[in-house]
């Protein structure tokens, strides 16, 4: 597949970076990697939609891994817990990391717009809070690997880490903590964004600048907010969750259209 060139980016994207600044703050608190705000600023930047999700699944890769390094410092997952859907959302990503490339650059734009319009619906704000103690969820290590290959699939297709889906079913199917939930979401976030980054900067459809800058920007703030999820309620951040999944369907359904239309 020919994938069209475009100029660099380095100037139009350094006024881009307070919200790669803000999609580090949203990613370490509710593990989603930040692909979601990526992506819209670099389609903002001209990138045809591919380069666009590509670049922006290799931004999610420092952002991730810094998140997944802060969280592991303020309370450590279960090491099976966490190999679980790290190798479910590793193998998934590597494995789905082609599949978008025979797809029109619409109809990419339209299932992520389908899949964030679902969530919102999903998302419920009954969410457990970690300020009242509860006795343990007992981990389903299949149900976790299930999970990471969800992710796995959103990041390989769609150019997403995923967090956005594996949080809710985390919690509403596997019944964990939502503050524990985020934590296994930016693992595997960062498992299945490495694998496909991987893949898609061989092929050359990432532009491996404009994802670094963008991406090391936004761990500063993954750093911070990681540090003080704690402090935030549950039923608060299951209302960011369903607040985000609805804004980016409208804002993914507006762009799709909009290619379409130019098709």
């Amino acid at each position: 597949m020919d994938v069209p060139m475009v100029p660099p980016l380095p100037w139009t994207l350094l006024v881009m970076l307070p919200m790669g600044l803000v999609a580090g703050l949203l990613a370490g608190l509710l593990g989603i990697g930040g692909g979601l705000v990526f992506a819209p600023l670099l389609l903002m930047n001209g990138l045809a939609p591919h380069q666009a999700l590509a670049t922006s699944t290799l931004a999610i890769v420092p952002t991730a891994l810094v998140g997944s390094w802060t969280h592991f410092r303020h309370s450590p997952l279960p090491w099976r817990g966490a190999m679980a859907i790290s190798l479910g959302a590793a193998l998934a990503g590597a494995l789905f990391s082609r599949l978008g490339e025979g797809l029109p650059g619409w109809l990419l734009l339209a299932l992520q717009s389908l899949l964030y319009g679902g969530l919102s619906f999903t998302i419920r704000g009954e969410a457990n809070d970690a300020s009242k103690p509860a006795p343990a969820p007992r981990l389903s290590l299949p149900g976790l690997g299930a999970v990471g290959v969800v992710a796995g699939l959103a990041s390989g297709m769609l150019g997403v880490g995923g967090g956005l889906v594996m949080v809710p079913l985390m919690v509403r199917l596997l019944g964990l903590p939502i503050h524990q939930a985020i934590r296994f979401s930016t693992l595997a976030v960062l498992a299945s964004s490495s694998t496909a980054t991987i893949v898609f900067v061989n092929s050359g459809q990432a532009q491996l600048g404009a994802g670094l800058l963008l991406g090391g920007t936004a761990a500063l703030g993954a750093r911070w907010a990681a540090a003080r999820l704690d402090r935030v309620s549950g039923a608060r951040l299951a209302s960011l969750l369903r607040l985000m999944t609805l804004t980016l369907a409208l804002y993914s359904g507006w762009r799709a259209l909009n290619a379409a239309l130019a098709a």
